[in-house]
Order: structure tokens, then C-alpha cells, then sequence
């Protein structure tokens, strides 16, 4: 009989982030992703009646990594970090490369390395569950700026994370879908499938509903960052026949200004 599949319970905190805590319904043992606000997250597990065994964090920035002491204090957790990471994560007790699993009980994550929001980042991907928590290297329609790292970087990371499976759910760390749709829609307005879809995000925006998860699959279809071979959007930018990463880097930057 196969295992349980991972139990993931989504919440809001912050400005416009999302939590998410992970938890192996076979054995209890319970992980948080990044940790946001350690209020929150300490509020939701007690909800649940969850202890919490680990943070696993995908990057350095306070919004993802600055509970992490306060949950250690609170729950004796061990955080889980980048190696390359080391000396920027607070509280990092386990490092872990590009490749590396690590174990949430019964449910297994396989580190990858996606640099260019930081040159460290990383994502955790839950293959047997289908689940991928990708922090701020892929939004819902767009992708992370390039605080840290370059183009070909990010251009490299979404590329591997478009090669996981198209019914894969995609966890962001942000609610920024409505505004990554408003932007796509003037680089490829001739795509249906994106005007369709931000439709739906703008229903589920007045609604107060999240638009996160996502998957790959819809991220092929509507996210302008991945699909740079899209002659619509090499139209829109002015590079019929250039090379893929010069179409996402003029996307990235064009997004930087809009």
C-alpha cells in the first residue's frame, strides 16, 4: 500500500506572502517552508495540533528565513539550508546541495539549486507527492527579480523546474499573480490561454481567494518568463530569431520597469 501523500496547509502572512507547512500523515513529523512570520506559523501548527520538525529554507531574505530562530527556540526544530547558503541563513543546521534529499518522515525532498533571485536559492521538490515549493524563483505568470544572481542564471533555473512534470503543483511565496498577469498579457496578447486566465485571477482577486498553487503544465502555457520561444512574445519585444535567453532577459527587465 503506498503512503500517504503530503499534507500541505497554505496560509497568508506578511504583506502578500505565503506560509506553508508540510506534514507526513504516515509518522507526524511536520516542516515548515521558509518561515515568513513565526507567529503565524507557531498559531497554525497548534491549529492543527502539529509539532514542527524542520524549516526548509529555499533563500536568505527576511521574509523567508527571519523566523527561523524564533522557531527553533519555540520548538527545538532544526532549520535545513543551502550549504552555499551557510553563512547567511540563521539557525542553519543541516546543509544540503544541489541534489541531496532530505526526509520530511515518509516524504522525500530533492534539493534544486535555482540561482538568480540569490545566488544561493534553492527549491524543494516533493516528487512523490507532486509538490514543488519554489520560493522566489517562479511566481504564478513571472519569476523572481535578479537581486543576486544573472539572466542566464534564472534563465537556466526556470528551465529546470520546467522540466519537472506538468501536473507538478507549484508553490510560491507570494501573491503576486494578479500583477505577473497584467504584465504578461502586453508582451503575448495574442495568447488565449493567458487572457483566459487572467480573467480567472481577477474573479478570484475579488473573491479574496489565492492564486496559488499553480503547476508547470500552466505555467508553459501563461508564464512569458518560460516561454521565450513564443513568437508572439518575440513580436511584442522586437526579437524575431534571437536566442531564448535574450527574449527572457528583455522580459525580466521590461517587468523590472512596469
Amino acid at each position: 500500500m503506498a503512503a500517504p501523500a503530503l499534507e500541505v496547509h497554505q496560509f497568508p502572512c506578511l504583506t502578500d506572502n505565503y506560509g506553508y507547512l508540510v506534514h507526513d500523515p504516515a509518522t507526524g513529523c511536520t516542516a515548515s517552508i521558509d518561515s515568513p512570520d513565526a507567529d503565524a506559523i507557531l498559531r497554525e501548527l497548534k491549529a492543527r495540533g502539529w509539532q514542527l520538525d524542520y524549516v526548509l529554507n529555499t533563500h536568505h531574505h527576511a521574509d523567508h528565513a527571519g523566523g527561523n530562530r524564533a522557531l527553533k527556540a519555540a520548538t527545538g526544530c532544526r532549520v535545513v539550508a543551502a550549504r552555499a547558503d551557510a553563512d547567511r541563513i540563521a539557525g542553519a543546521d543541516i546543509l544540503v546541495d544541489d541534489g541531496d534529499t532530505f526526509s520530511i518522515g515518509s516524504q522525500q525532498a530533492t534539493v534544486i539549486a535555482t540561482p538568480g533571485h540569490t545566488r544561493a536559492h534553492i527549491c524543494w521538490w516533493f516528487a512523490g507527492s507532486g509538490a514543488a515549493f519554489v520560493g522566489d524563483t517562479l511566481f504564478a505568470m513571472g519569476c523572481g527579480r535578479l537581486f543576486e544572481g544573472s539572466a542566464p542564471q534564472m534563465w537556466q533555473s526556470l528551465r529546470r523546474l520546467m522540466a519537472l512534470p506538468d501536473d507538478t503543483l507549484v508553490y510560491c511565496a507570494h501573491e503576486y499573480t494578479l500583477k505577473n498577469g497584467q504584465f504578461a498579457v502586453t508582451v503575448e496578447p495574442g495568447n488565449t490561454a493567458l487572457a483566459a486566465r487572467l480573467a480567472d485571477v481577477q474573479a478570484a482577486r475579488a473573491a479574496g481567494r489565492p492564486t496559488v498553487p499553480t503547476t508547470i503544465g500552466l505555467e508553459r502555457a501563461t508564464n512569458p518568463f518560460v516561454r521565450a520561444d513564443s513568437e508572439g512574445i518575440r513580436v511584442a519585444l522586437g526579437l524575431a530569431g534571437a536566442p531564448d535567453l535574450d527574449v527572457f532577459a528583455e522580459t525580466r527587465r521590461r517587468k523590472d520597469r512596469f
